[in-house]
């Protein structure tokens, strides 16, 4: 298993990369650029050097009383001594060795024998070169010539008759320039040095800063983990990202903290639900079983029993299809229909409880309304709400239903009288396990999960769900549904129907 490193060391690394990699290439550059800057001032002074000595040396054999042409260097006497003291002044002041050639390449004269060898003419080539316009620069020992590598340059000496009498060349020793590229090198490494110490010390200000939040949301999310849901993650504003991680590691928190909330309220609530008709379905039981109850009032409570164990059933199923509906199991089988058909057949199958609670039936419409969706999610949809409804209505109490066309959707309503609900807990009834005791008054039942199922089924139809309440008068549970299927022309106009008031 590879070994994971820190923060602070991988800032460092990254620094200390670029850092290497910009010295790297700047030093190359300087290099290169010292290098063609040292070669160019070297042949710019030893040229300058030659054609002195040569411009010098011509003049004084050219004041002479020689033939008018002067075939080749012949330094005796009193000439050769001023050309020798010429030369020599001259390189001293050039810092430079000059030294007279004859016409086959042999040292005349040298401002300094000791850097030749002894016996060895200039080769042909080069002196070919010497007599040229540019004339002869390199760097070398001239094929031996010299004792050392050497900037030399050299060019040919023209007699009256413009031909080639001889050749001056001057040198410079080339350990000037590796002494002063090893002082770059030096510098260069001092900097460097120093740099990646400058880099190690912001490395660790810089990760220290920016490790301290994320060790605190490390340490918040390890006592979430461990169980301790009230856990957060200190704001820390200094660092946008961080900022960002914060916010979102707390929002997941809450969110985790509410689900558990809810989950452990669910729980209770199941465990209640299934208790009580569980506890009731015993008790009429175990009462026809010893005798408690008379044989004349078995049909009374087996219909007792009957509802208890449907009420079972309900819950059960309801939580099905909460795994059903999650578990993306379900596929829509949408098609083209009268939105009311489902509605009177919900409201004819929950016949017998309105009649026993009273409750008046408003609002339905004899127009058809069309609208795109699967009958049997709509109708499921509508029976939770009118289940929903008659439980919370009080006895004589009304329900009345809307439908109504907006463009291309159609909006269904459910409004029935009672105690609404707190407008505190309208955002979270739709929310999984989510039951709100004192806004739905005294008749309150359920899990909590029949409104949760609703949402899940009208967004599965490609609609929205809703809820509005005026608490302590009525409470209305309204969802959108498609008008036609996608890719058909929206006929755009008035509603098709509408609630009556």
């Amino acid at each position: 298993m590879e070994k994971q490193r820190s923060i602070s060391t991988l800032v460092f690394n990254a620094i200390a990369t670029i850092l290497l990699i910009g010295i790297f290439i700047m030093g190359t550059a300087q290099m290169v650029f010292t290098v063609r800057y040292f070669h160019a001032e070297r042949q710019q002074a030893l040229t300058d050097a030659v054609n002195l000595a040569v411009a010098q040396s011509m003049q004084l054999l050219l004041r002479t009383d020689t033939p008018d042409t002067v075939d080749e260097l012949q330094l005796d006497g009193e000439i050769a001594d001023q050309i020798e003291q010429r030369v020599e002044l001259i390189g001293s002041s050039s810092s430079v060795v000059l030294t007279l050639l004859d016409t086959e390449g042999n040292v005349i004269l040298c401002s300094n024998r000791s850097i030749l060898v002894k016996g060895k003419a200039v080769p042909a080539d080069c002196l070919a070169a010497m007599d040229t316009r540019d004339g002869y620069f390199a760097i070398g020992d001239l094929d031996g010539v010299l004792t050392d590598r050497y900037y030399t340059a050299g060019k040919a000496a023209y007699g009256r008759e413009n031909q080639v009498v001889g050749y001056v060349i001057a040198s410079s020793s080339a350990a000037g320039l590796a002494s002063y590229m090893g002082d770059i090198f030096s510098s260069f490494i001092l900097s460097a040095g120093l740099m990646l110490l400058l880099a190690s010390i912001l490395s660790i200000v810089i990760t220290g800063r920016l490790t301290q939040p994320l060790r605190h949301i490390a340490e918040a999310a390890r006592r979430f983990g461990s169980g301790d849901f009230s856990a957060r993650a200190p704001a820390d504003k200094s660092c946008e990202e961080i900022s960002q991680l914060a916010d979102t590691f707390n929002t997941m928190a809450r969110n985790l903290e509410a689900a558990d909330s809810s989950r452990s309220q669910f729980m209770g609530n199941i465990a209640h639900e299934l208790r009580t008709p569980m506890t009731s379905i015993k008790g009429f039981v175990d009462g026809m079983i010893d005798g408690t109850i008379p044989p004349e009032l078995y049909s009374h409570y087996l219909e007792l029993v009957s509802q208890e164990a449907g009420r079972l059933t309900r819950l059960i199923q309801n939580m099905l299809d909460i795994t059903k509906l999650e578990a993306g199991e379900y596929k829509a089988d949408a098609r083209q229909y009268d939105i009311w058909n489902t509605i009177t057949g919900v409201v004819f199958a929950a016949e017998k409880r309105i009649e026993d609670g009273k409750v008046q039936i408003e609002g339905l419409a004899p127009d058809p309304v069309m609208v795109y969706a699967d009958p049997d999610l709509v109708h499921q949809v509508l029976s939770n709400l009118v289940d929903n409804a008659l439980k919370f209505t009080p006895e004589g109490g009304i329900i009345r239903f809307g439908v109504q066309k907006n463009g291309g959707r159609v909006i269904i309503s459910v409004w029935n009288s009672g105690a609404g609900i707190a407008k505190e807990a309208l955002p979270f009834v739709f929310d999984r396990f989510y039951k709100e005791d004192k806004s739905r008054g005294l008749n309150v039942r359920g899990s909590g999960l029949g409104l949760h199922i609703c949402k899940v089924l009208v967004s599965l139809s490609g609609g929205k769900i809703w809820a509005e309440s005026q608490e302590g008068e009525w409470c209305r549970f309204s969802f959108s549904l498609p008008a036609e299927a996608p890719g058909k022309k929206v006929r755009l106009g008035k509603g098709d129907g509408s609630a009556k008031k």
